[in-house]
């Protein structure tokens, strides 16, 4: 299959916003490929240039990218500029420059590229290493944008920068799966949430029709999507939804991790399900030594700790989770403790059906000396009032509410875990642009713009310069250069790569933005090294926070 055929099917999805008429035209297209293409078909589609399980990366910045795009198109650069300001999109940009190249190449003679020797050269670009590495990911870029049409040199530049955005995410790609090869919906994704790639679910149906993925069982070693939690407005709503009784669990303010463990052999996972594991060489040496048994993939939490044991601040961790060099001098400097919280599979059993209360005991049998977050069963709302200040005391971020007889659905948010955390909770955002700072900042960008999801774009909610360190700064000054698409001015308008934390007094309605809503007293809390831009707070929960500060205002006016 010719890599054009799958560009030309990415731009009919992005045209179109009608789902049967997307799932159709993709399951009709999966049909017609081999085995052998149907896994890195989805891949590219869902904008990866390989499946989530493998750890290769491209590793390739825009800076390089765009250097050359440059060289090919030979075309005005400020047609990129122009391009990307009316689309907001890098693929379409590239596409724009292409077709106003000024020499135009001739594609006729050329072999057409196919999906699979795209494939053959993304493997290339990510296995390249050492010195000279950068040269020959350069050439390798060079040679397979050289052969692409416009139209290709759109997708390929957006799986290299991991930006689809076609509006066709995983649910629907199960659903096309479902449909291509006549298996039901709901065998798919659990199969896809098993597996934790629909990539090669479909795969396996290709190969063996239905009975390829009936049986299938967690792979320790190869990371799941972790189950997510909605935000409660308050303690009420959550007994209302679990039915007057909860577990409520400290919510932690480290880094979500996912354990695999098989014999004597252990790796750790980000919630990102990046390989983390040399960063944290002590909780490889805790597992090892305290849980019972043989095979396990378990979820926990690491805090970074000081020298009586309370918590640090999250940015502490970060700097554990960046280190693979020098491991043991800065382990001293940020001690780390594991606190675990689920068993998704033990010695060759699936928990991911068991009810919570059921995984709970069990991971209690498991863990030996390694504690389990603090929790409490109640019925009572006024002891998990108690609870939750208890939390938030002893220097915590609130709450996790969980129904007890929850099963644990991979990838899915839902109403069986609550997030409770007080009033005008942080919002996750992404940074889609920043200006260069005055005075002593002049030399980094300080001041940054940050954005809501708002369906498959990046809305501005606000502005903030406060939050981060002189170091962080600078630290985010070279970030964002690194990924920056155009300069207006003083401002850098950037790929959306960077997820913070902000906190904020309150969100008021305001014609500054085109979102209609800006946030009063913005500041970072944080960087969110591990959350990726799809997992920031949607437009939707921000009106919901504003209609909520609206009707409480109202009932303090009525009350007088």
């Amino acid at each position: 299959m010719n890599f054009k055929s799958l560009a030309e099917l990415c731009d009919r999805l992005e045209r179109t916003t009608k789902r049967n008429l997307m799932v159709d035209s993709v399951a009709d297209f999966l049909k017609g490929l081999s085995e052998e293409e149907i896994e890195p078909a989805i891949s590219m589609m869902l904008g990866r240039p390989f499946p989530k399980y493998d750890p290769r990366t491209l590793d390739v910045s825009w800076v390089t990218l765009s250097e050359i795009i440059k060289r090919l198109s030979n075309a005005d650069w400020s047609i990129f500029y122009t391009a990307f300001r009316n689309t907001g999109d890098v693929g379409a940009a590239t596409q724009i420059l292409f077709e106003n190249r000024t020499h135009k190449q001739s594609l006729l003679l050329e072999k057409p590229l196919t999906i699979l020797e795209v494939r053959k050269i993304f493997e290339h670009i990510a296995e390249s290493k050492g010195q000279g590495s950068k040269e020959r990911k350069e050439r390798l870029i060079e040679t397979l944008l050289s052969r692409a049409t416009p139209l290709e040199a759109k997708y390929l530049v957006k799986i290299m920068i991991g930006e689809m955005r076609t509006g066709f995410q995983e649910g629907l790609m199960e659903a096309a799966v479902s449909r291509a090869f006549s298996i039901p919906l709901k065998d798919t994704q659990t199969a896809s949430m098993i597996t934790g790639d629909i990539g090669e679910v479909a795969y396996l149906c290709k190969k063996y029709g239905r009975e390829g993925i009936l049986n299938l069982s967690f792979k320790v070693f190869r990371p799941v999507k972790p189950m997510l939690a909605q935000m409660a407005e308050d303690l009420k709503e959550v007994f209302k939804e679990h039915c007057g009784k909860t577990a409520l669990e400290y919510k932690l303010d480290g880094a979500r991790i996912q354990i695999h463990l098989s014999n004597s052999e252990v790796r750790i996972f980000s919630r990102r399900l990046t390989d983390v594991t040399k960063s944290l060489p002590e909780i490889v040496d805790i597992v090892l030594s305290e849980v019972k048994a043989k095979e396990a993939i378990l979820e926990g939490e690491v805090v970074a700790v000081n020298d009586y044991g309370k918590p640090m601040p999250f940015q502490h961790l970060m700097r554990r989770f960046k280190r693979i060099h020098e491991v043991n001098e800065v382990a001293e400097d940020i001690p780390v403790k594991l606190y675990l919280f689920d068993v998704l599979y033990i010695d060759g059993k699936g928990m991911i059906k068991t009810p919570y209360f059921e995984r709970r005991n069990i991971l209690m049998n498991v863990a030996g000396s390694i504690p389990l977050t603090k929790q409490l069963v109640t019925s009572d709302i006024s002891e998990a009032e108690l609870f939750l200040k208890s939390a938030i005391d002893e220097g915590h971020e609130g709450l996790m509410a969980k129904r007890l007889d929850s099963p644990y659905t991979p990838g899915v948010r839902g109403k069986h875990w609550f997030k409770i955390k007080p009033v005008l909770a942080p919002l996750d955002l992404v940074i889609v642009a920043a200006e260069y700072g005055y005075g002593r900042r002049h030399n980094w960008l300080s001041d940054y713009y940050l954005a809501a999801k708002d369906g498959e774009k990046f809305t501005v909610i606000g502005k903030t310069f406060k939050g981060l360190t002189d170091d962080e700064i600078a630290e985010m000054t070279e970030h964002l250069k690194k990924i920056a698409i155009r300069e207006e001015g003083n401002r850098v308008i950037v790929i959306p790569k960077i997820v913070v934390e902000v906190a904020y007094n309150e969100i008021q309605k305001s014609p500054k933005y085109e979102s209609g809503m800006a946030l009063r007293f913005a500041r970072i809390i944080r960087v969110r090294d591990d959350k990726t831009p799809e997992e920031v707070d949607t437009m939707e929960t921000v009106r919901k926070i504003y209609e909520s500060q609206f009707e409480r205002k109202a009932k303090i006016d009525f009350l007088g």
